[in-house]
């Protein structure tokens, strides 16, 4: 793993524009191809970046607005082939696929839409991202090769890589690994959560059918994520962590600040 060979090429596919530009940047500047899809390629070409359409690497045109263009094995397999496994560099070659080094993906904006007052059910719908956790599941399986970005927040420190190496350390990409694992969970969570939520009224399934919600659904899917450590547990001889929902409410225990005393227990 800790030869792993400077990243050759990028795959972008984000909804989230934030930072994208100077990811692109410090991408191109290595010397790395990029490859996009839609919007994402469009705003790196209008920066001035040399990009390749994701559909001139697959040889397979986008279709279905947009519904299916990553879903194609000569982007999974770039993804997910092994480097270090000769059968899998002869598929690759027999079949014409290239590497994928680095994916970048930011998913489609789900949890926002349907916070939104009035969202209907065919937004909702629509704002569920197919290819993305696909793309990311893949990578993410495949850490020892291909480091997976899910979030902007991740630039700084796959940049700061980059430029120090050419590449990925074997610990930032299990790190991005286990990031995108979570993400893809949080994600189908809320999914999940907001189906099993809606009342379905079939004689009012139109376009502008905005469901109503029940309180209880069938099954919710708890996410929490570690505040910090505890002193102990129950007991002075259990170990103890504090963690919180992915969006705690204003004013409860874990929003608070300590001001003294000793840490939690």
């Amino acid at each position: 793993m800790t030869d792993l060979a400077p990243l050759k090429r990028a795959l972008l596919s984000v909804s989230d524009k934030t930072g994208l530009i100077e990811l692109g940047r410090a991408l191109v500047d290595r010397g790395v191809d990029l490859v996009s899809t839609g919007g994402t390629a469009k705003a790196l070409r209008e920066a001035g970046l040399a990009v390749r359409d994701v559909s001139d690497l697959t040889g397979f045109p986008e279709m279905m607005d947009g519904r299916v263009k990553t879903l194609h094995p000569k982007v999974h397999g770039g993804l997910l082939a092994r480097r270090e496994l000769p059968e899998h560099m002869a598929a690759l070659k027999e079949h014409g696929i290239e590497t994928i080094d680095l994916l970048v993906v930011n998913l489609y904006p789900f949890e926002a839409t349907v916070a939104k007052a009035g969202c209907t059910l065919a937004d909702a719908i629509e704002n569920i991202d197919i290819g993305g956790p696909a793309m990311v599941r893949s990578a993410a399986k495949n850490w020892k090769d291909v480091g997976v970005v899910t979030d902007a927040g991740q630039y700084e420190a796959v940049i700061a890589e980059l430029k120090a190496a050419g590449k990925l350390s074997d610990k930032l990409r299990f790190a991005l690994s286990v990031a995108a694992f979570n993400r893809i969970a949080q994600y189908d969570g809320a999914i999940s959560d907001y189906l099993s939520s809606v009342t379905f009224e079939e004689e009012k399934l139109a376009e502008s059918y905005v469901p109503s919600r029940t309180l209880f659904p069938g099954q919710s899917n708890g996410q929490f994520i570690k505040v910090q450590d505890l002193r102990y547990g129950e007991n002075s001889h259990q170990q103890a962590a504090l963690y919180r929902d992915l969006y705690p409410a204003p004013g409860s225990l874990v929003t608070g600040v300590q001001l003294q005393g000793k840490e939690l227990s």
